[in-house]
């Protein structure tokens, strides 16, 4: 088969001897001609799945923060072993299905989707910036169903015990976490230029959605803030290393776990920190849509998992109304009666 594509001359084997199948192969060719989808394949056959995420990693992934950066490389070891020398015409919504039941043996449900995510995402782009392919076959993929029950936080004994075993500069990280609901991350980045004491707010440059964030200070995190400026050196970083250099985040967490076995803390993460900020909020009464902002979620569905912990602030909600409103069904129910009464009547 012969014909003209975007100026250029394109010839294509039917892969047969037999005049009479590729008759039929030449006729199913030009109903996709005729529907537009079959010079969508042609380009979808010039790039394997490598092409594309080879070139997501230098154009995409580079502007994204350094822990996600760090996440779309380790989601594309496995995703290259299953993908990586198709061409993106090849990668079907069947294979990707296969690749879920095959992943699902060994990998969390959460962990199943941000590989799928990624390439969701990676192929959008192909569409329509680089004009790789014309369909995604992702979009015909169901992600998996995650069910996040981990609802662990620190009492106030708990506190107690782990601050006590903890170094006084795991300490300060502890307490700063605690009061501001900061991911590791964003607290080992925070840069002294973030932060302005006197209006007692700090930036969140960068944080996990890339989208910047401001933080309140408390009074105990304004002193203790104050108290590490005093002892302040050349180093730009609040929580530095002793080389006055960004703080390495294994380091952290090694020291951490140290201190969590040592106050007999069972399952409990640096990340709990955050929830137990976001519980205490909740437990406090707060507003959920002030704990979203506070933590930086970009959907409130992802705060909800905090609703329980706040019945009261629920009841409150309603209790409202008898306060705003509280001559309406009061008035109603003195003039109008009872039910039997108005049947009565009628």
């Amino acid at each position: 088969m012969t014909f003209i594509h975007q100026g250029q001359q394109v010839r294509r084997s039917t892969g047969t001897t037999d005049k009479r199948l590729a008759e039929a192969i030449l006729g199913k060719v030009r109903v996709k001609i005729v529907e537009g989808r079959f010079f969508d394949t042609l380009e979808a056959k010039d790039h394997t799945f490598n092409d594309m995420m080879d070139r997501y990693l230098k154009e995409r992934s580079i502007t994204k923060a350094p822990a996600s950066r760090l996440r779309d490389k380790q989601c594309l070891t496995h995703l290259r072993s299953a993908f990586g020398s198709l061409n993106l015409a090849e990668v079907t919504p069947k294979l990707h299905a296969a690749y879920k039941a095959k992943r699902r043996e060994t990998a969390k449900p959460a962990t199943v989707n941000k590989e799928l995510g990624l390439v969701r995402h990676s192929f959008n782009v192909a569409i329509r910036e680089w004009e790789w392919c014309r369909d995604n076959p992702m979009q015909r993929v169901c992600m998996e169903k995650v069910r996040n029950e981990r609802d662990r936080w620190l009492s106030s004994d708990e506190e107690g015990r782990l601050l006590a075993h903890s170094a006084p500069w795991l300490q300060d990280i502890i307490v700063f976490a605690l009061n501001t609901g900061m991911r590791r991350g964003e607290i080992l980045n925070l840069q002294w230029q973030a932060i302005d004491l006197n209006q007692q707010v700090l930036v969140v440059m960068r944080s996990k959605n890339g989208e910047k964030r401001t933080v309140p200070l408390n009074g105990r995190l304004t002193d203790l803030l104050k108290k590490k400026a005093s002892k302040r050196t050349a180093g730009s970083f609040v929580f530095a290393s002793s080389a006055e250099t960004l703080f390495d985040a294994r380091n952290l967490t090694r020291a951490f776990r140290l201190a969590a076995t040592k106050a007999a803390l069972s399952d409990f993460r640096f990340h709990d920190l955050r929830h137990t900020f976001a519980t205490r909020l909740a437990q406090a009464g707060v507003d959920l849509y002030k704990v979203q902002r506070l933590l930086g979620h970009k959907t409130a569905a992802m705060t909800q998992r905090y609703a329980h912990h706040s019945p009261e602030s629920l009841r409150e909600g309603v209790l409202i109304l008898e306060r705003v409103y509280p001559q309406i069904s009061q008035n109603y129910h003195n003039e109008s009666g009872t039910v039997g009464e108005c049947c009565a009547s009628a």
